[in-house]
């Protein structure tokens, strides 16, 4: 079994090119059906789509959420498809699985005005202070996920063209315009605060931690809570995502270009902004119009 999980994980990473954090949550669920084999006293080789729904369905009697037991569908899929590859399945069993049906929720989104509030607001001069506003800029003006950011180098910023280069989800790369204040915030960033906080180790890394380091994803969420709150909003740096492609399209950008913007490979998930703006669009019409 050991053997089958290990050469998963490679196949997850060197092959597929998942995430690591895909790869975690997968090879967590991989543990979980492992043991299960274990209780049940079968071999990775007796896997088939009863042993799998007996499985899951502990998974659902121990109360996990849809989203749980759709990723661990998704992860018994590829597992059964790379065991099926390798020989040690006769048949793949993944392919007669299915998911729960995901309940969709709108994201939360700042209004323009919250935004607008949040992102003009004085801060401290201080290296932490200059560098919590420059993350809330770029999040906000490039739409970026927060572990996009934080791996941001130095050379992937073009003030020439006011554009990043963002290596985003399977390793696919985009170009991303930033706007005038997010470009002054990190001018700021690069003459004041991050001098003050560089060290050998810090190489070509653009965010910086207090020691020098890579900016890590953990920081980066305190940073933006942290400004957020300063001015009476509870927001994660997610929601500074939603809030840019929301706005976008409430400004009259087509669906295709906030696509490109966000970097989803699919426009199906990016159509969820346009529910948003739609809501948007209702209460303003129920607000506004005599006869609504």
């Amino acid at each position: 079994m050991s053997d089958s999980s290990e050469g998963f994980a490679v196949h997850l990473s060197g092959e597929l090119g998942r995430s690591q954090h895909t790869v975690r949550g997968y090879l967590a669920d991989l543990r979980s059906l492992l043991g299960y084999l274990e209780e049940q006293g079968l071999e990775v080789a007796d896997l088939d789509v009863p042993v799998v729904r007996g499985w899951l369905s502990r998974t659902r009697d121990e109360g996990a959420e849809r989203s749980t037991i759709a990723r661990r569908v998704a992860a018994v899929r590829a597992f059964t498809r790379y065991l099926h590859r390798e020989g040690v399945l006769a048949a793949d069993p993944g392919p007669r699985l299915s998911a729960p049906t995901q309940r969709r929720t709108l994201p939360t989104v700042l209004d323009e005005g919250q935004a607008e509030a949040a992102l003009s607001r004085p801060v401290d001069d201080t290296p932490v202070g200059v560098r919590r506003r420059a993350v809330v800029e770029l999040l906000y003006a490039t739409g970026v996920r927060v572990a996009e950011l934080c791996a941001l180098d130095l050379a992937d910023v073009d003030r020439a063209r006011n554009t990043i280069r963002v290596l985003g989800k399977g390793d696919k790369e985009r170009t991303v315009p930033v706007g005038a204040p997010a470009l002054d915030a990190l001018d700021d960033w690069l003459a004041t605060g991050r001098p003050a906080l560089a060290v050998r180790a810090s190489g070509t890394a653009l965010l910086l931690g207090a020691r020098g380091g890579r900016l890590n994803v953990r920081r980066a969420r305190e940073d933006v809570h942290a400004h957020l709150r300063a001015t009476g909003l509870d927001a994660a740096p997610h929601d500074l995502r939603h809030s840019a492609a929301t706005h976008l399209l409430n400004g009259g950008a087509d669906l295709r270009s906030v696509q490109e913007f966000l970097g989803h490979a699919s426009p199906r998930s990016t159509q969820i902004y346009t529910h948003v703006s739609a809501d948007r669009l209702r209460d303003v019409y129920r607000r506004a119009h005599p006869r609504a």
